[in-house]
């Protein structure tokens, strides 16, 4: 995939200057995790091990902020082949049918304590449903050994499976279900920035 960046500097009417910069994901250093309740006990985490997409982002207006991402469902990964297999099966993702997880921004703003709130469509399973994004870090500018310059964020979200379809689950004998409905997710991207062009 080939992504190019665009860097735009205006100014608003109080001369504070705006830059908007493009950054590409990195997918070696980056984590999309998740994790679920099973059997009303206990957490089982997981994680999709490759992410593609590109984020825009101006440190001078965060409300600026635009994500474009892509999943492929198949790098999903709990550890556990079998359960792995599972979950790739028409009983949750159908990865055959739907391999890929999206997410589109739509809009963010600076909310409390200066978290990033980036709302946008997430379409998984064939089905989109709006969520919210709490980006609760975003770093400075580092250059890394090979003077790639690189920023990182972290994020979470909460979503109910259901809203996408997925809906297999197992009733308890003492009562309550095999696996919750809602699904934490947590975030934690490496970028690269785009050369100028």
């Amino acid at each position: 995939m080939t992504t190019m960046t665009t860097t735009t500097t205006t100014t608003t009417k109080t001369s504070e200057p705006t830059t908007v910069t493009t950054w590409t994901i990195d997918p070696a250093h980056t984590t999309v995790g998740f994790r679920v309740r099973h059997l009303m006990i206990t957490n089982v985490h997981g994680e999709f091990q490759k992410v593609r997409g590109t984020v825009r982002y101006d440190p001078h207006h965060p409300a600026a902020t635009a994500v474009d991402a892509e999943i492929p469902v198949a790098s999903i990964s709990t550890r556990e082949p079998q359960r792995d297999a599972h979950l790739r099966s028409p009983d949750f993702f159908d990865a055959e049918r739907h391999p890929t997880i999206t997410f589109r921004s739509k809009g963010a703003r600076v909310g409390d304590g200066g978290i990033v709130e980036i709302v946008g469509d997430l379409t998984m399973r064939g089905t989109t449903r709006e969520i919210a994004l709490a980006v609760v870090e975003i770093t400075g500018e580092q250059k890394d050994h090979n003077g790639v310059v690189r920023r990182g964020a972290s994020a979470t979200a909460k979503i109910k499976r259901s809203e996408f379809g997925i809906i297999y689950n197992k009733i308890l004998e003492a009562g309550g279900v095999a696996i919750s409905d809602d699904v934490a997710l947590t975030l934690d991207v490496s970028m690269t920035k785009n050369a100028a062009t």
